[in-house]
Parts: structure tokens; C-alpha cells; sequence
């Protein structure tokens, strides 16, 4: 059985199991659905313990390698500059889209206040009171020692130390650089592997997770999911044919030369769920399409450095687990959001459902409860199909603007 499946069967199977346990409120379902409660728990720490070297690691050796590439060139820079300006505007028009019409799905208050009570206390949504200053904000954001930042569980400014530690080693020399580069990239590999084998056993940490969440707030639970799928895949697809009027203008290529160009990597990413499996078929195209040589250089770069369908998916999701625990995210907090999901959709591990993984410090620094992870996780197969092959489409499209500015 897949994880996608298992995941699924996860889910629906602690959906069924909460709503039964919630109809007969007594001390023993009470035992229950806490025993449930501290399962899932514990599997949403499993992943929380691979988050700060997963996502650090990637990001050094993603930034390192990029920015330090050879090959990198006028070309690589458009492309950099292109995917940054892509990864803002993508953040930008989810968070204004998905916002409002999460808002309209109706949770019941007192369930959910009862749901972050149970959550990790260190995630808990702050009040009025303690929110920061827009100065106290922007100076948190620098670790002035970042060991007690990692320590105290502040993501964001660790993951800032991360790029800046990752542009900074792009400078260096080889002979210095491959080294530490060479360390970075091991970390990751390792931490992939033990996220991979931890998704194995993610439909029991699904299921776990689901008969707290639904018994807690019943079939509004289901509602909030349906429409968390719903605006993702929208979304994704939406900005995956933005990208086509883009590729005309500022790539001069025709609507048909382009839909052509893209069309079988789009398949295989969709199908795969495997953006890493689509890049021969990436690089075939481009060949195929008459993009010039040095295009199979800067293709990689793209396709490794930004994961535009993953913004997309980080930001809605993010903003899906507040509206399941009926936090009102200040517009700090939404600030904090928007930076965090912009790195961690740079260091997407590349596993089935790595954007969601790597989405752990877009909720932590949002103060949002990370349990919210494994529901995410369970109904995750459809929007990363989408999401994927957004992922493609986009490195493509950035390739072949780069390439053909100076045509």
C-alpha cells in the first residue's frame, strides 16, 4: 500500500473513529482520544527533529551549489532574479486569494480553542499583548546567536543564518568550498532518508492525529479539508497557465511552441509526483524546442532553487491549519509567514510530500501547531500532482526566459 493511500485510509479511518468517540462523551473516550492525541503527537515531533538540519543543510548546498556554479552566467542570474520575483508573486496572490475564502468555512470556537490548549505549547498562538513591534519583529529575524535560536525553537532566524552562510560559501574557492558544500549535501541525504522512512509510517501518525481533530470539531474538520484541496489545486493550476502568457512576452515564445515545449515534462511530473524524474524529459525539450545549448545549465539550477507550485501549497496550507484551530494571524505573524514559506520552498527534500514536510518552520514561525502537519500530509497526493508540475513548468518557463533575453 502507498503512503498516499495508506495516508488516506489514515485519515478517514481516525475521522470515523473520533466522530464515534465524541458521540459517547465519557472518561474512558476522553482516555482515549488522549492516548490518540499523544501518538500523534509524538509523530509530529519525529518530524520536527528532522526539520532544522533538513531544511539548513538544503539550503546550503542548494544556494552554495547555485550561486557558486560556473555555469552560472548572465543567464543563471535572470533565472535567479525571474524565480525570486516568481516565488513573491506566487506567496503574494495565495495569501490574498485563499485568505477570504478560508475565512468562510465555519469551525466551531470552543472545539477549536480546545484543540491549541492540546496543541505544543511552545506553538501556541500568542495574544494581543505579546505580539512584537514591527522593530522587535524585524530584529528577531537576525540570530544574534544562532545556537539559542535553534535551541529555543525560533526556525526562521536559524534558516536566514542557513542562506546567508549558503551565499557566502558561493564565494569562496573550490578547493574551500566543496569541502563544506560536500557536508552539506551528505546532511541532506541523510535527513532525507529518515524522513522518507518516517512517511512510511505516516498513516499512523494520521490516523492518531484525525480522532482528536475529529472529535474535537466533528464534520467542520472535513469541510476545512475539502477546501484546502480545493484552493490548492485551483491555485496551482491557475498560476501554472499564468506562466504561459509570461513564457510570450518575456520568453518570445508562441503559445503552441511553448504549451508544446512543456507538455511532456508536465506529464511525467504529474504522474511521478517527481520533479527530480521529469528533468531528462525537461532537458529533452529543450533541445527538441531549439533552446539554445547553455539552457541545459540553467535548467537544473531552476528546478532545484524554486519550487513555485510548493509556495503556493505552503502558503494555503499554512493558512488552512489556522482557520482548523481559528487562529487570527496578525499581520506580523503573516509577515513571518510569507518569509518563511519563501525559503522553505527552496529546501523541499525530494521525497512525496517533502513541500509539506518542509513546511514545519512556516508554521512555527507563524505560531501556528505543527499537528496540523499530518492532516496535510493524509490528503496530500492530488494537490502534489498539481503542485509538481507546477514545479516544472515554472524552472522551464524560467529557463527559457533567461536563454532567450539575448537572442
Amino acid at each position: 500500500m502507498s503512503t498516499a493511500f495508506g495516508g488516506l485510509v489514515g485519515l478517514l479511518a481516525g475521522f470515523l473513529l473520533g466522530l464515534g468517540l465524541a458521540s459517547v462523551p465519557t472518561s474512558a473516550t476522553a482516555t482515549v482520544i488522549g492516548i490518540f492525541a499523544t501518538i500523534g503527537a509524538i509523530f509530529i515531533d519525529l518530524i520536527r527533529m528532522t526539520v532544522l538540519p533538513l531544511v539548513t543543510s538544503l539550503l546550503i548546498s542548494s544556494l552554495g551549489a547555485a550561486a557558486g556554479s560556473s555555469n552560472l552566467g548572465r543567464d543563471g542570474v535572470r533565472a535567479l532574479i525571474g524565480g525570486t520575483i516568481l516565488l513573491i508573486a506566487a506567496i503574494t496572490l495565495s495569501l490574498a486569494v485563499a485568505r477570504p475564502l478560508l475565512d468562510r468555512v465555519q469551525v466551531d470556537r470552543d472545539a477549536a480553542m480546545a484543540l491549541r490548549n492540546a496543541s505544543t505549547p511552545a506553538v501556541a498562538s500568542p495574544g494581543p499583548s505579546t505580539l512584537p513591534t514591527i522593530a522587535q519583529w524585524a530584529r528577531e529575524l537576525v540570530p544574534v546567536n544562532v545556537i539559542r535560536s535553534a535551541a529555543d525553537g525560533l526556525i526562521l532566524p536559524v534558516v536566514i543564518f542557513a542562506v546567508l552562510f549558503g551565499l557566502a560559501l558561493a564565494k569562496l574557492e573550490p578547493p574551500r568550498r566543496d569541502p563544506v558544500l560536500n557536508l552539506a549535501t551528505g546532511v541532506a541525504e541523510v535527513m532525507q532518508r529518515i524522513v522518507a522512512g518516517l512517511l512510511r509510517a505516516a498513516p499512523v501518525g494520521i490516523f492518531a492525529l484525525a480522532v482528536p481533530l475529529a472529535s474535537g470539531l466533528g464534520m467542520t474538520a472535513a469541510a476545512a479539508v475539502f477546501a484546502y484541496i480545493g484552493l490548492v489545486v485551483g491555485l496551482t493550476a491557475a498560476a501554472t497557465l499564468l506562466l504561459y502568457p509570461l513564457a510570450l512576452v518575456a520568453g518570445r515564445l508562441r503559445l503552441p511552441a511553448f504549451a508544446s515545449y512543456c507538455a511532456p515534462a508536465q506529464a511525467l511530473s504529474f504522474t511521478a509526483r517527481s520533479s527530480l524524474a521529469a528533468l531528462p524529459s525537461m532537458l529533452e525539450c529543450a533541445a527538441t524546442a531549439g533552446l539554445p545549448a547553455r539552457a541545459a545549465a540553467i535548467m537544473p539550477i531552476a528546478l532545484s532553487t524554486f519550487h513555485f507550485g510548493a509556495a503556493i501549497a505552503q502558503t494555503v496550507g499554512a493558512l488552512f491549519v489556522a482557520r482548523v484551530y481559528d487562529i487570527a494571524l496578525a499581520p506580523l505573524q503573516l509577515a513571518s509567514m510569507m518569509v518563511a514559506v519563501f525559503f522553505a520552498s527552496i529546501a523541499v527534500p525530494g521525497v512525496p510530500g517533502g513541500s509539506i514536510i518542509a513546511m514545519t518552520p512556516v508554521l512555527l514561525s507563524a505560531g501556528l501547531p505543527p499537528e496540523g502537519l499530518g492532516i496535510l500530509l493524509a490528503v496530500d497526493a492530488v494537490p502534489d500532482m498539481f503542485r509538481t508540475a507546477a514545479n516544472v513548468t515554472g524552472a522551464m518557463t524560467l529557463t527559457a526566459v533567461a536563454v532567450s533575453a539575448d537572442d
